[in-house]
């Protein structure tokens, strides 16, 4: 019996922010990323996009971004479907436990996936992920309470970590 081999459709929608036009990807499990302005095609490997304006997972992420920005919004409810290997999905899931306004360093997100020898591959895995600001990556600093890489840019990170009532140093 021959395995089935079903590829996933993307689809994207994008939407202006405080910074910089946002790329929303989803396909029919959930949103798949939320791509930078400027940022490197192969950050973040989906395959094909097909644009869809009214998708409603995408309508769905834009309106919760939409009252991020605006302050009214702290906790993403939205369906997640993460590309990746297991352990950056291991990543990815510790990113969504740090509370708004709260930071981490990669060390400790290390510790907390059981892994604190990791700490390199947890910055590499912090920098593919793929749904920024929703799994929110811009709280990982250094252990040194500095901002260190982003895929958005220093100055959007630094602009998120404001937006939530943190003021950190650029390094």
């Amino acid at each position: 019996m021959k395995a089935s081999t079903t590829s996933l459709t993307y689809f994207y929608k994008t939407m202006p922010s405080p910074v910089g036009t946002l790329t929303l990807v989803a396909n029919d499990h959930g949103l798949a990323a939320v791509l930078w302005e400027d940022d490197d095609p192969k950050r973040v490997r989906l395959g094909p996009l097909h644009e869809n304006k009214q998708h409603p997972v995408l309508l769905e992420a834009e309106r919760q971004l939409r009252d991020y920005f605006a302050g009214r919004l702290e906790k993403f409810v939205l369906k997640l479907d993460f590309a990746g290997t297991e352990f950056q999905k291991q990543v990815w899931a510790a990113l969504l436990t740090i509370p708004f306004g709260q930071t981490r360093s990669y060390a400790q997100i290390a510790e907390q996936i059981g892994n604190p020898t990791a700490v390199r591959a947890v910055g590499a895995a912090n920098g593919k992920n793929p749904i920024s600001i929703i799994a929110p990556c811009h709280r990982v600093i250094g252990s040194n309470g500095k901002l260190t890489g982003f895929a958005g840019g220093m100055e959007a990170k630094a602009f998120l970590l404001k937006l939530e009532g943190r003021e950190l140093a650029l390094e």
